[in-house]
């Protein structure tokens, strides 16, 4: 028991050289190591309890952003400088300072905006993950098996858009059947509804058919035979998807990820029955000014010809990619 808590000195205690890990039985000294401890304490401090109170916010929407924001914060500094450095704060930044400094619809707009993009581009991603090897796997089965398996991933789509999100409301319930199942292995309950995740998870959920369907037809031009060729070649399977699948499904993913993107981040019927009206993206704003309370219709405008700016930038990116193709082909 005496040497669990035994640490040796690693060199001086104080100084690392570039490249030098700390191993889990040696230690720095120990106002160093409890200054880097106080630095993670303060970190999550502010991430769990001192943002939620500025912000208005869900503790567990803090810590989803929280999350975002450090992988975003690693990915910059290429892991070069420690992740609790501003990272906690990183992304809600601007909405505490629209918080404390009362500065108006005008400044609100700009970080509900960016929760709207940032959301918008992780649902995206998430459905490309998924759909790209259901994509690959539809393409490569028989024609008779291929029109069966496509119409199960049709089939949600036949039901109305807001009955789909209201089963999900009934699912992420805190008595629902999510908790229900992690209740038989001793978890939960947790609240899943009201969450940025749950407003994702709805994105994703209703959204992911649209990545899937264009994958598949760009997957299903791809000759089998190349595939194997770069295998006999002595193609490792991960070179076999960087250098041949993926940049064959170009443009599938090009205008998978148009058709994800564009209604994501525009919706405000997810993020208002999912995210309980504390989860507000640019679509709310727009609804608001429009509908709501606000009613300005200046401003809602204004926002209007925002959003279509993003859309039609979007597009116009993502048509490059299907224009270089043409080009190739050509």
């Amino acid at each position: 028991m005496s040497n669990l808590f035994t640490w040796k000195l690693h060199g001086d205690g104080k100084t690392l050289k570039p490249g030098e890990v700390v191993e889990p039985d040696e230690r720095l000294t120990w106002p160093r190591t409890a200054e880097i401890g106080a630095q993670h304490v303060i970190a999550m401090f502010g991430a769990t309890f001192l943002v939620p109170i500025l912000t208005g916010f869900d503790p567990s929407t803090t810590l989803f952003f929280t999350a975002m924001s450090t992988a975003l914060f690693l990915l910059i500094n290429k892991n070069m400088l420690p992740s609790y450095l501003g990272s906690s704060f990183g992304f809600i930044a601007p909405i505490t300072a629209v918080t404390t400094a009362h500065k108006g619809i005008a400044v609100a707009s700009f970080g509900i905006m960016v929760t709207g993009l940032l959301l918008a581009l992780i649902a995206t991603v998430i459905c490309l993950v998924i759909a790209f090897p259901v994509g690959y796997f539809l393409s490569r089965l028989r024609v008779n098996k291929q029109h069966i398996m496509l119409m199960l991933v049709m089939l949600p789509m036949w039901m109305n858009f807001l009955l789909r999100t209201y089963a999900w409301m009934g699912l992420l319930s805190v008595n629902g059947p999510v908790n229900a199942v992690l209740g038989l292995f001793g978890l939960g309950p947790y609240t899943m509804l009201n969450t940025s995740g749950a407003v994702v998870l709805g994105m994703v959920y209703n959204y992911v058919p649209y990545m899937i369907l264009p994958l598949y037809t760009s997957m299903t031009k791809i000759d089998q035979s190349l595939v194997e060729a770069a295998q006999d070649l002595g193609a490792s399977t991960t070179k076999t998807l960087v250098r041949v699948l993926i940049p064959m499904s170009v443009p599938g993913i090009s205008t998978g990820i148009t058709m994800v993107f564009v209604p994501a981040v525009s919706t405000f019927v997810i993020s208002r029955m999912l995210g309980g009206g504390s989860n507000l993206l640019i679509g709310d704003l727009i609804e608001m000014q429009f509908l709501g309370n606000s009613y300005n219709l200046n401003v809602g405008s204004a926002m209007s010809l925002v959003l279509m700016i993003i859309v039609l930038l979007c597009m116009s990116f993502t048509s490059s990619f299907d224009e270089d193709e043409m080009e190739g082909v050509s």
